[in-house]
């Protein structure tokens, strides 16, 4: 049991649902990434915003030194407001709208990631009308597969993200017609919580392959970008608090052909702070049916929906109760029959008010939260204000 890891006193006293963040574990790990990549000239760590926007989340990762990597104006906005040199920005997305791309210009963020041939085209529009000359990055799909759920691969032709394969040459001779675009990298991503290093493998091989295929045409760019995906362990978050990152920098060290000068990024998200996050419910009742036992919480699906809408398991820790495991399901109390965060799992003997942490939930969990039923977003404290 994880309650020697939870200040529970202290958390009694706070209204639930919340989410506790433990910032020494989110510090161990960023130092281990810059410890893993800096070992590799050239490799530049971005976070990926999406994972989780709280703003002082966002401050601790900015101080580790780590770029931004976004998906919307508004991440843009959280990116600047926590200090993020806008040099260090990379805007990614399949659908940029104006204002978006506009605010990129207005910064002069580092680079657009572009998607499309007439999203190329509106970027050099409106870098046109102000007078500048826009960085792009061209998202490439290069078909590879990925070991994880299928709703969170984005690397195949069949996804909606980049740009086909046999595309290339075509987008990267339009950018060098277009006088107010320039592109400087490459960039790819197929997938999230992958823990299989033969799928980065796999996409190294696939990087190699369309470089030297730039190459014949005399293409160089400056800059790669391998995007994220690198998973965590939900089910032993005491264990593994902390991702491979050694295995993972080293894979791309091993395998990927960088070219002289190049620079090799990097998108990471759940990786960074996945494990430093835990969802802190209430019970409020037990209920015994004919076949099995409830324990009702009052977290919902509206404050961690990674359960209902991936089937995504995260391990459930009763941290007030020293008492014999039983199973139960733990279910919330939004009117939907998915609102359930798991099922027959063995959790210590619980009662109402004992506190349960759903855990490893740092990641596109406070991020996702929503108003549905009318319901309170959940607040976030940090470990080290309580």
């Amino acid at each position: 049991m994880a309650k020697g890891l939870f200040p529970v006193e202290k958390l009694q006293s706070l209204e639930t649902p919340f989410y506790y963040y433990d910032t020494e574990l989110l510090r161990k790990t960023l130092r281990t990434i810059n410890d893993e990549a800096h070992k590799h000239e050239g490799f530049v760590v971005h976070y990926a915003v999406k994972a989780n926007a709280n703003p002082k989340i966002l401050r601790i990762i900015r101080e580790a030194g780590l770029g931004a990597d976004c998906v919307s104006g508004g991440e843009i906005e959280a990116s600047i407001k926590a200090g993020f040199p806008h040099e260090k920005i990379v805007y990614a997305g399949v659908g940029k709208s104006d204002w978006e791309i506009n605010l990129g210009l207005d910064n002069d963020i580092f680079c657009f990631n572009v998607e499309s041939i007439p999203e190329l085209e509106v970027i050099n529009e409106l870098a046109a009308a102000k007078g500048k000359v826009a960085r792009v990055a061209f998202r490439l799909n290069p078909n590879v597969g990925a070991h994880t759920h299928a709703n969170i691969t984005t690397g195949l032709a069949e996804n909606k993200f980049g740009i086909a394969m046999q595309d290339m040459l075509t987008v990267i001779t339009e950018a060098e017609r277009l006088p107010n675009v320039r592109c400087v990298g490459l960039h790819f991503h197929i997938g999230s919580q992958i823990l299989d290093m033969g799928d980065f493998e796999a996409l190294c091989n696939r990087v190699n392959e369309l470089q030297d295929e730039l190459e014949r045409h005399r293409i160089r760019v400056e800059h790669i970008n391998v995007g994220g995906g690198l998973g965590v362990d939900y089910g032993h978050p005491n264990r593994v608090p902390i991702p491979d990152f050694k295995a993972y920098f080293d894979t791309y060290a091993r395998k990927l052909k960088l070219r002289n000068g190049q620079t090799l990024h990097f998108e990471l998200g759940r990786a960074v702070v996945a494990q430093c996050g835990s969802l802190i419910t209430r019970t409020l009742y037990i209920k015994e049916g004919a076949l099995k036992k409830f324990a009702i919480v009052d977290a919902g699906f509206t404050d961690l929906i990674r359960p209902a809408l991936y089937q995504a398991y995260h391990k459930i820790e009763n941290i007030t109760s020293e008492e014999a495991p039983e199973a139960y399901d733990v279910v919330g109390p939004i009117c939907e029959s998915t609102d359930v965060f798991a099922k027959q799992i063995d959790i210590n003997r619980t009662k109402r008010g004992d506190l349960l942490a759903i855990r490893s939930a740092g990641a596109y969990g406070e991020i996702m939260a929503s108003q549905y039923n009318c319901r309170k977003l959940p607040s976030g404290y940090m470990s080290d204000e309580l």
